[in-house]
């Protein structure tokens, strides 16, 4: 993946796709559920990785929402596999048990990431070692993929250093453990104080090296100062939504709201050169990971438009050309 990284950029690393947005837990700092929606209906979704795998997508993220609420996510997972792309699971674990883990095993699953919050639950999050701890026993027991365990601090966590007992239960179970800063509603910094950065730096030092782990952007973070980097998103990163329309992240949904169908090589070519105003207080980790292995090359220049984040709601964008290259945004917000 690497090399071919290395010699071509005319196509996305790493994509995140939505196969449902409903989840069954409410974490108070998540903006990227609902408790309604149904799951995007099954050949949807196998076009949309059809349609990754035609760009010449590398690795394909399934997040969602809670995706194991999908009924047919197992054969999602084997039509990403299919196309030899690598498949990867993001899900809050509540709905693990043998059975479910054995399928993901025969799916072809990869890696699997588990985000756990705290040790206790609390109003925050639900998301608590004391109620996960036995489905990371199972995970260690039953999987044949990596599993990862992220926790945080920042972002309201009340405990900063359940951080460190939950890092230290991961290691002891055979997992990879990494540490992620809880971002604001825009994806946005959100400086840590004295004691959560005691506890950052802890963390960091138990990390094992890899490709998942190239998160030195947090330092800046945790010090409450910008990051001066080049964005890939809309390129190298795609963000597929349960519309099925290409987002830069979770987090700036609304650009360039194109729909995935219609997305092509000349679309990725101009997002890789153009530069994103939130990126210097982005804490979007994935997006930093995928785009640093084009941080020495091609500078970027502005977008013509300005980007604001969507308040209260979704929001739909159409692209219009106004002659040349240049490109004039248009903004919907769905209430």
């Amino acid at each position: 993946m690497v090399a071919r990284a290395l010699a071509s950029t005319d196509h996305p690393l790493l994509a995140h796709i939505i196969p449902i947005r409903r989840c069954n837990l409410a974490c108070e700092y998540c903006n990227e559920y609902d408790d309604f929606s149904k799951p995007v209906p099954t050949e949807i979704m196998f076009q949309r990785v059809d349609k990754l795998a035609e760009l010449g997508t590398s690795v394909i993220t399934i997040s969602g929402g809670e995706p194991l609420l999908h009924p047919d996510l197992d054969e999602i997972i084997r039509r990403i596999r299919k196309h030899g792309m690598i498949a990867g699971l993001i899900t809050n674990g509540y709905l693990l048990v043998s059975e479910r883990i054995e399928r993901l095993n025969r799916a072809g699953l990869e890696w699997l990431q588990i985000s756990i919050d705290n040790v206790t639950p609390d109003e925050v999050s639900k998301k608590s070692l004391k109620v996960l701890d036995r489905k990371l026993e199972l995970l260690a027991e039953y999987a044949d993929f990596h599993v990862n365990i992220n926790s945080v601090v920042g972002g309201g966590v009340r405990n900063p250093q359940d951080a460190l007992t939950i890092g230290k239960r991961a290691l002891g179970l055979g997992f990879s453990s990494t540490i992620g800063i809880i971002h604001d509603g825009g994806g946005q910094l959100q400086p840590l104080g004295e004691e959560e950065r005691r506890i950052y730096h802890e963390m960091k030092s138990m990390e094992k090296t890899s490709f998942t782990r190239v998160n030195g952007f947090q330092d800046n973070i945790a010090q409450g100062r910008p990051n001066q980097w080049r964005c890939r998103a809309g390129a190298r990163y795609l963000y597929i939504c349960e519309d099925g329309l290409v987002h830069y992240c979770s987090q700036q949904r609304g650009y360039p709201a194109i729909p995935l169908e219609k997305y092509t090589k000349a679309d990725i070519r101009r997002e890789y050169l153009t530069e994103k105003t939130c990126a210097p207080h982005c804490t979007v980790s994935c997006v930093h990971q995928v785009s640093i292995f084009d941080s020495w090359r091609a500078p970027q220049f502005p977008s013509p438009v300005a980007m604001t984040p969507a308040a209260n709601g979704r929001r739909l964008s159409k692209r219009v050309q106004t002659g040349g290259e240049r490109w004039l945004v248009i903004h919907r917000d769905l209430l």
